[in-house]
Formats: structure tokens, sequence, C-alpha cells
């Protein structure tokens, strides 16, 4: 079944074949615990490593991308974006986790992570924030908690450096 879809999405130019398989990165990438692991691991179609797409994104479900985007991705679960992966888009999701390069603004209902190799430059809503040791943030954050107005309980924090 696993490799019917994975050539069905390399057929579309959604992976090619002799992308790595995205639990094989995730087992490589340093300092992320068996918990984060399992997390950083979303199910659904994605954007093979040596693929470069300009456009837009949108629907239900999570999407990964291991190679080039520019554009905007709205969709209802997770965008993962892969360690070595480049992008440059506006995103809205549930769930944003990062590993590679992001500029954009980015909209997450529920969490934003930045794993260790992660640089993220732009602007973030989220509802939690996490950035793992060795990752960079430039840009502005607002966290807000769940269930309150636009504008309520939000807390903006302005980070000017790496971290």
């Amino acid at each position: 079944m696993i490799n019917a879809m994975r050539s069905a999405l390399g057929y579309f130019g959604l992976a090619s074949a002799d992308s790595p398989r995205r639990a094989d990165v995730i087992e490589r990438m340093p300092g992320l615990t068996r918990r984060a692991r399992a997390a950083a691991t979303p199910d659904g179609p994605g954007l093979g490593s040596r693929l470069v797409l300009r456009g837009e994104i949108s629907g239900e479900g999570d999407f990964q991308i291991h190679g080039k985007f520019e554009g905007e991705i709205n969709v209802s679960g997770k965008v993962f974006v892969a360690e070595g992966a480049q992008v440059d888009a506006n995103i809205n999701a549930a769930a944003i986790q990062i590993g590679g390069v992001v500029r954009g603004n980015l909209s997450a209902s529920t969490r934003v992570e930045i794993m260790p190799s992660g640089v993220l430059t732009g602007t973030l809503k989220t509802g939690s924030f996490s950035a793992a040791e060795g990752a960079s943030v430039k840009g502005e954050i607002w966290v807000e908690r769940a269930g309150l107005g636009a504008g309520l309980g939000a807390r903006p924090v302005e980070l000017r450096s790496g971290t």
C-alpha cells in the first residue's frame, strides 16, 4: 500500500522515487526525543526533496515539504518542513513543524515547533511555540491562548537575532 502511494505521488511529481523516506530523515535528526520523532512524522502528501513548486496548496489533512516551495499553503492539518527544505510562503495550518528554512507569515491554530536545524524568518501567530536549542528565529511571534478573542491574551515577542 505504501509503495503504491509513493508511486502515485511520484507520478504526479509530489515525491520522487529516490526521495528519502520521511521516517529515515527524522531518525537522522540529532537532538530529538522519541516523542518528538513520532510527532515529527506527519501523514499525507508531500513535496519531494528534488522538486521545486510555486503556487498554492490547500485542502484537508497534512502536507510535508522536503524540496523547495514558494507560494501559499492553507491546510487543515500539520505542515512539516523537513531538514534541507526551503520555503518562501505564507502558511496557515493547525500545526507547523520546521526543520528547514522558512520565510513568510505563519499562522497555526495549535502550535509551531522549530527543530534544531530549523530557521524561521517572518511573522508567526500561534497557540503554542517552541524552538529547540540550535534553531534560528528572526521576526515577530504572537502566542495566543486558545478560546480568547482576537487580541485578548496575545503576547508579542520580537526577536532581533537568532536564538
